[in-house]
């Protein structure tokens, strides 16, 4: 059967140069902090387009490290997709903050911006919480609306989150994912456009000052030294190996978004006309984390896949409002209309840069 993503593939591809990469980290045995993490770091702050990039242990400790700087507390509101994976509000409520979820956009499936100025001004009005922050998502390969997004933060004077997760190698009119908001984070879970051999995540941020807060609390909150912690931090840091793997695949990695776009372009020529294939808007550029389609008969749909040995996958079957941990909230799905016919209709297809020449 094929592979939804075929990580064996690209470890044949690049087999030689990330083997001697890990090699050089056996040798110099420098497992945590090495000089690979330092190398990688730069090469993604060059690579996003911005002043600083600090790698972290994961993508779900990129996210809280983005709240923990922004000084996200109790009492606070912050505004994020319902259709999304779950650690995009678990941090935010992770930090005693309450999240104040918002509708999809049904094209692009993100985060609406026309929504999500309605929950801000319901929030003030209410007087209960302080409007705080705004996470979006990248979903699927796709970056969010951010110049609508952005504008509406200026508008209330919200600090904006890029969740670059998904979305790491897309672009909006040439400006790359992961330099959008005042911190944008990503993933490096194996699955993700870039991902390396296990756990791993990244920052990024144009401010010097987050910059600082940022590598104090990976590393315990530490200060001058490891015996002066100023501040109550976090065990957050990308092994070296990892560190190496990744420096090896993000050199290959605008060749893998060309051949990413490839397969999407094929796959749209099949199935456009019979299912709502993917909308990317004009001066947008999708790395493809997923290639999805909606079906108001997804399980029949997905069964006559499975019968042709292609593989299918649900992002995301039960949005945040859905969630048990989330119940205490109160949303019920008249709330959210578009994420909940989502949740009900998309499915995704196999989606690597080794696939094009399979379908």
């Amino acid at each position: 059967m094929m592979q939804f993503i075929d990580l064996a593939a690209q470890y044949k591809h690049l087999k030689q140069r990330i083997d001697k990469r890990i090699q050089k980290v056996l040798e110099h045995g420098q497992y945590i902090m090495g000089p690979e993490v330092l190398e990688l770091e730069e090469k993604l702050a060059d690579y996003v387009g911005a002043k600083h990039a600090i790698t972290c242990a994961n993508g779900t400790d990129a996210l809280t490290l983005a709240m923990m700087t922004l000084g996200v507390k109790e009492g606070d509101a912050v505004f994020c997709p319902t259709f999304t994976f779950f650690a995009t509000a678990e941090v935010i409520a992770y930090e005693g903050a309450t999240p104040v979820f918002v509708d999809s956009n049904p094209d692009t499936f993100n985060i609406c911006p026309k929504d999500l100025e309605k929950r801000i001004q319901e929030v003030i009005s209410k007087g209960e919480l302080n409007p705080k922050a705004i996470i979006a998502v990248d979903l699927f390969g796709l970056p969010a609306n951010y110049p609508e997004i952005e504008a509406i933060a200026h508008k209330y004077n919200l600090k904006l989150v890029e969740d670059a997760a998904q979305g790491f190698g897309g672009e909006i009119n040439g400006k790359r994912a992961g330099s959008f908001g005042d911190i944008a984070t990503t993933s490096f879970f194996p699955a993700k456009p870039l991902g390396c051999y296990g756990d791993g995540g990244a920052v990024f941020t144009n401010n010097d000052d987050f910059a600082a807060l940022i590598k104090s609390y990976r590393v315990h909150g530490q200060g001058k030294d490891k015996y002066d912690n100023v501040r109550i931090g976090m065990n957050s840091r990308l092994d070296t190996i990892q560190a190496a793997i990744l420096l090896e695949k993000l050199e290959e990695f605008p060749v893998e978004l060309k051949a990413r776009n490839v397969a999407a372009d094929k796959y749209n020529a099949e199935f456009k006309g019979r299912y709502k294939t993917p909308f990317v808007p004009e001066g947008y550029f999708s790395s493809w984390a997923q290639y999805t389609l909606q079906s108001e008969n997804r399980e029949v749909v997905m069964g006559q896949f499975q019968e042709k040995s292609m593989p299918t996958m649900i992002y995301y079957g039960t949005c945040m409002h859905q969630q048990t941990a989330f119940e205490y909230l109160g949303y019920s799905d008249n709330d959210y209309p578009v994420a909940t016919r989502l949740s009900k209709e998309v499915f995704s297809l196999p989606m690597h840069a080794y696939l094009s020449n399979l379908i």
